[in-house]
């Protein structure tokens, strides 16, 4: 399983505009990921009610984990999606 970890850039955190690009960049991989803020139980990165629970705010770091071909290259994608501030886009 590959795992990453990344500092939340967007302004607002995992919340409403930069909460549903996640989900949808997630869901495109079609593997299984899942992000947690660190010492926490990770959710489903293709839930957006999951991701938006997860209340990661500017400044937080989150762990993304994939299993499946591919995974390492989806992490990093979603990590360099994650390191913009989708907000401001």
């Amino acid at each position: 399983m590959a795992s990453r970890t990344v500092t939340i850039a967007s302004s607002v955190g995992l919340h409403a505009r930069p909460a549903a690009l996640f989900v949808e960049a997630a869901t495109n991989t079609g593997l299984d990921v899942e992000i947690a803020k660190p010492g926490e139980d990770p959710v489903d990165a293709t839930s957006i009610l999951g991701v938006m629970a997860l209340g990661a705010k500017f400044g937080e770091e989150v762990v993304l984990t994939a299993d499946g071909d591919g995974a390492d290259e989806a992490l990093d994608s979603l990590v360099a999606l994650l390191s913009r501030d989708l907000d401001a886009e």
